[in-house]
This record gives C-alpha cells, structure tokens and sequence, in this order.
C-alpha cells in the first residue's frame, strides 16, 4: 500500500515539474516575441518618422523689450504706470513737470511775433525809402538846374568882363555860385546812391519771399515748434501694446535725458530662441514648421511657429570670456547654436507668455533636401 502512495507521489511531483517547465518556455518565448515585436517597431518609426524633426528643450520665450527713457529733463510730477500693468501704445506712462517748458513756448511765441512785426517793418520801410530815393533823385534833378543855370551866368559875365561891364566882384560871384552848384551836385548825387543802397539792402531781406517764409520768421517759427515739441516730450507715453516691467522711477524724481525709467515687454510679439545641437542643425531650414509647448499652459495647449533665421554664432562664441580651444587640454563639447522662431499672433493673444519662459520645441524637417 505504501508503494503504491509513493509511486503516486512521485508521478504527481514530475508532472508538476514538467508544467513548470512548459509555462516557463512559453513566458520565455512571449517575452522574446515582445522584444522582437519592439524592436521591429522602433525600426518602423525610425525609418518613418524618427529622421522627420528635431526637437530641444533648451529654448526660451524673449521680445524686442521696449526701454522707456525721456527725452528731456525734468521732475517726476505723476507715474501713471504701475509694475506689471498691461498698457496701450500711446498711453501715458510718466508726467514731468512741464512748468518751464510751457514758458519757454510762451517765449517763442513773443520771439516769433516779434520777428513777424520786424519783417514787417521791412516792408514798410522799403515803401519809405522808395519815397526818399525819388526825393533825392529830386534834389539832384534840382542841383543840375542850379548848375546849368550858374554856368550860364558865369559864362555871360566871363564875356562882359573883357568890355568892362561887369565888375571883378560879379564875375568872383558868379565864380563861387558856379563852384556850389557843382558841390551841390556832387552831394546831391552821393544822396542819390546813398538811397539806392539802403533800399536795395532793405529789398535783400524781404525779395522773393513772403512774411511766412522770410528766414527770420522761419527761424523764430522753428525755435517755437522745439519748443512745442519739448512740451509735449514731458508726457511719456507707451511706445507699443505690452507689459510696464522693471519701473524704477518715483514721483518727485528729477530725470535726466536718456535714463531707463521702464521697460515695456510687447507678450504678444514674443517669439522663440531654441538652442538647438550642431549635429540637429544639418537639415533645418528658414520658413520650416515649428510646434511648442509651454509649462506655464502644459502639453494641452500647443503653439504653431515658424523658423525665421539661425543665430550668426553659439553662444560660446559671443560669451563674454570665449572658451580658449587652443590650449593642450582641450575636450570637445556640443555646441548649440540659437534658432529664432515666430510664434502664431492669435495664439499669442489667446495664450499670452511671458519672456524668458522655457519651452519646448519640435521643427519639422521632413521638407529638408
């Protein structure tokens, strides 16, 4: 009986063994056709879309940040501004006090008004020097008469004086009578040239122009448009739509021209700086697509792109102390090289970001020869 129950046993314990043993070769042979299986679809999408884009993490969100700076100097008199406000192109952002400024407006405005009546002036004189030089245009006309006259009489008397009958006194009086005649015409002439100058002079300041375009009143006019623009530069406004980043500037400060008061960050002009390895670089291309995702808004929200240009040199390059590839213990290191991407503006709008926000990017290259 004995025999028998371990005979059972026995049988009962190889069959158990020889279970095991085909449920082990058949997870062994599963798992080598899942390998199998695996590798044949990695090959599968390495043909088919491995070689397709190139992607990086190493990219980041930047814009052409606008500085504000005024343009003229002056105290600080309101900061309509706040950190971190969304403003319009065209608002206002810091207030001078424009007290002098609205005085020197007020100053070329006399200046001008002054330089309108002096031009004038110029006009009105040449009517009366036009009026002088006909008068003495007169006087000389009046002093030939006196000369013809006196010669005449000199004349008469020089021919009576040989008869006797004209004294020596007359004919010394008809002498000098003659020799004033001539001085008055000489003096009557240098009047007459004298007045022709001083109106030609006068005509060389108003000739050929009118009041609105004489040089003085040009000059006055300009100096008053300056000082218009100086006023209206006292009111500092938002140069384009964006972000107040990076305000410094206080009421009551004094500014000095050209000083950074803020900066405003145009978040729907943003665009993409993807740093790409050397070895990716080989197939892309300006004008390619480019799909990203950002942290701030997870994998859900994708934005659409563009490849618009590859950076002139790595960044190792343009760094402030260059790496020095020269010296004897040199190692090789992958360079990356920044590629500039323009992101979709209505996905901007809708999905603002923020510069200097990490992303992720893939560029298809599939079109690439």
């Amino acid at each position: 009986m004995s025999d028998t129950t371990t005979a059972t046993a026995t049988g009962a314990a190889t069959s158990a063994r020889s279970g095991a043993r085909s449920s082990r070769r058949r997870l062994l042979t599963l798992l080598a056709a899942v390998v199998v299986v695996g590798v044949v679809a990695y090959g599968v999408y390495a043909l088919l879309f491995a070689g397709r884009s190139v992607a990086t993490d190493n990219a980041y969100v930047g814009a052409e940040v606008a500085q504000v700076t005024p343009l003229v100097s002056g105290p600080v008199a309101q900061v309509p501004a706040k950190e971190t406000q969304t403003v319009r192109a065209g608002q206002p952002l810091v207030i001078l006090d424009d007290a002098d400024a609205r005085i020197a407006v007020a100053q070329a405005e006399a200046a001008l008004g002054q330089a309108e009546r002096k031009v004038q002036a110029y006009e009105a004189s040449d009517t009366a020097l036009a009026g002088q030089q006909a008068a003495r245009q007169a006087d000389l006309q009046r002093a030939q008469a006196d000369l013809a006259r006196s010669r005449t009489d000199l004349d008469r008397r020089q021919n009576l004086a040989s008869s006797g009958a004209v004294s020596g006194e007359e004919l010394t009086t008809a002498k000098d009578q003659f020799a004033q005649a001539q001085a008055a015409i000489a003096q009557a002439q240098a009047n007459v040239h004298a007045a022709q100058g001083q109106r030609e002079a006068n005509s060389v300041l108003i000739a050929g122009v009118s009041l609105e375009q004489n040089p003085e009143v040009a000059a006055a006019r300009s100096r008053l448009d300056a000082a218009k623009l100086a006023l209206s530069r006292t009111v500092i406004r938002a140069p384009l739509d964006g972000v107040v980043s990076k305000k410094t500037v206080q009421v009551g400060q004094q500014v000095q021209a050209g000083a950074p008061l803020m900066a405003v960050v145009p978040i729907t002009a943003a665009y993409v700086d993807a740093n790409f390895k050397e070895g990716q670089l080989r197939k892309v291309r300006v004008g390619q697509p480019v799909t990203l995702t950002s942290d701030l808004y997870g994998g859900g929200v994708v934005f659409h792109g563009r490849v618009t240009g590859l950076s002139g040199g790595t960044g190792s390059a343009f760094s402030l102390i260059p790496a020095q590839n020269a010296s004897g213990n040199w190692i090789k290191v992958v360079q990356r090289l920044p590629v500039r991407i323009a992101l979709d503006p209505r996905e901007l709008a809708q999905h603002p970001l923020r510069v200097g926000l990490s992303m992720k990017t893939k560029i298809d290259i599939s079109d690439a020869r």
